[in-house]
């Protein structure tokens, strides 16, 4: 049979990506992206979660380790800020972490009924091991994930987030080698 007789095979298809061209993604996409977020935090936080089991400490814990060490001074109404929680709430988390030495506390220089927070030595040694086993886990997924999909991640956590917590990272600084925001 000649080419000029040969059937004309059909062009295989390729599904495009999740969301490629469409205004709106479809409930079930979304649904998915939604299972992704919830396995992905569990298991992202579970790298942390056995040495805070260990130490009688949980995610609060951790949160308030990472955002003090983050922000050395960072005042009480501050952190209280970021982590949108209760007064009480944090007054549990931080006397915990300051009984435990892990936080210390001193009074503001200009105002002193504020109260400066900072990670003790110790404190900075829990953060850096909790933060090692969630980089470990975030630097496996860049490195199988590729550039352009790390980028995209960026983007699409940064839109799930409040303006509050996109006005933080932007204040907080590039990390070197970058010229936008995380």
């Amino acid at each position: 049979m000649s080419a000029a007789h040969r059937p004309a095979t059909p062009e295989p298809k390729h599904p495009q990506p999740a969301g490629a061209g469409l205004l709106f993604l479809r409930e079930e996409e979304i649904r998915l992206a939604q299972d992704l977020m919830f396995f992905a935090y569990r298991d992202f936080t579970n790298a942390a979660d056995v040495i805070l089991d260990e130490l009688g400490l949980g995610r609060a814990h951790h949160r308030a380790l990472h955002f003090i060490g983050r922000n050395p001074g960072i005042t009480v109404s501050d952190l209280l800020t970021l982590l949108r929680i209760t007064k009480q709430s944090l007054a549990r988390v931080l006397g915990a972490l300051v009984t435990d030495g892990y936080v210390a506390q001193a009074p503001g220089s200009a105002d002193r009924r504020q109260r400066l927070l900072s990670l003790t030595p110790a404190g900075a040694a829990l953060e850096r091991r909790l933060f090692e086993r969630q980089r470990d886990r975030l630097a496996g997924a860049y490195r199988e994930a590729g550039g352009p999909a790390v980028d995209g991640f960026r983007k699409v956590m940064r839109a799930i987030m409040n303006e509050s917590a996109r006005a933080y990272l932007d204040r907080a600084g590039t990390p070197p080698g970058r010229s936008d925001p995380p």
